[in-house]
């Protein structure tokens, strides 16, 4: 049994039947609309790979030392800032094809956007084609481009249901799943295929990072509850057993508990990624960040979402090539 086998095996062990049920959905990857009839011949040479670590912190990601996550070629851990402090406004961002910035001072905004979207080509691999900003326009969004400008095929594999396949999200995409527990990375990796002659887009949006920061072989009896989804935004001092029980607060102690439990749940993933690694063709170029950060207990908040705090915003950043 392989590595990827193993890590489904353990997943599918741990599921029961009393986790919370999903949103209303479609069975399998559902397609979104797609120009995909007007797509030209290929005119990029890489797949490209985009994975968000749903609310994971940079200095979480730091602290759990990941050694497979980080062997892309040349690629450097950048501490960067997302344009949003909570899931779904920084996924349309990043499908503006905006990725999270370096926060340079001394510089014109439009002459940082210039570089970024400059950086495309050589992420692609791009043929005779000058990307730059003007080149998103009329649509603004990554994988319309890659559909009609590249002969990109576009696909979308979500852990949050904030991003479910109806949600304004899903534009220009092949094929776009919301998967069936939100804490499962290596679920998506048997629904990718790198078949044909087109490349590939794959957006990844990771959950085992985001609150109650639990690896798919957890009972789910031992995850942490407070009142609401993982996500909304709690004072510390307010938190709520979803049980409905009397208020619960959260000193500090319980909170650096929640931290290690996402910090641990990186190191769980740096074994996915050496699956997904192994998966994934020679020519793919990979960017692997976060969507936004997490609060806990600094100004007194857990969480994440309506509140300007250098930890809701600072987010890891790699890039380069599998090999």
């Amino acid at each position: 049994m392989g590595r990827l086998e193993r890590l489904l095996a353990k997943g599918r062990s741990a599921q029961d039947e009393a986790r919370p049920p999903l949103p209303p959905r479609a069975p399998g990857a559902v397609p979104g609309p797609s120009a995909a009839a007007g797509k030209p011949d290929p005119r990029a040479d890489n797949h490209f790979v985009l994975i968000t670590l749903d609310s994971c912190r940079y200095d979480s990601f730091v602290a759990a030392a990941p050694s497979t996550i980080p062997r892309l070629t040349g690629a450097k851990l950048e501490r960067r800032y997302a344009y949003a402090s909570w899931t779904a406004p920084s996924h349309y961002s990043l499908l503006t094809g905006l990725l999270p910035h370096t926060s340079p001072s001394h510089v014109y905004a439009s002459d940082y956007y210039r570089e970024d979207f400059h950086n495309y080509s050589a992420r692609l691999g791009a043929r005779d084609v000058d990307i730059d900003f003007g080149a998103f326009v009329p649509s603004l969004w990554l994988p319309t481009f890659l559909q009609t400008k590249l002969g990109y095929d576009t696909h979308a594999r979500v852990s949050l249901p904030v991003l479910n396949p109806w949600s304004g999200i899903n534009r220009s995409f092949d094929s776009f799943e919301l998967m069936e527990n939100h804490n499962d990375m290596a679920a998506m990796l048997p629904t990718m295929s790198f078949d044909g002659d087109r490349p590939k887009f794959y957006m990844l949006n990771v959950g085992e990072t985001h609150f109650p920061y639990a690896r798919p072989d957890e009972d789910r009896s031992d995850w942490p509850r407070v009142s609401g989804e993982g996500g909304v935004f709690q004072h510390a001092g307010d938190a709520v057993e979803a049980s409905g029980a009397a208020p619960q607060r959260f000193d500090q102690d319980r909170l650096d508990e929640l931290k290690e439990r996402q910090v641990d749940t990186v190191r769980y993933l740096d074994g996915v990624f050496e699956a997904l690694y192994d998966l994934v063709p020679k020519n793919t170029y990979v960017v692997v960040t976060a969507d936004h950060g997490e609060l806990f207990g600094e100004a007194g908040y857990f969480g994440h979402g309506p509140i300007v705090h250098d930890k809701c915003f600072e987010v890891p950043y790699l890039e380069g090539k599998v090999r």
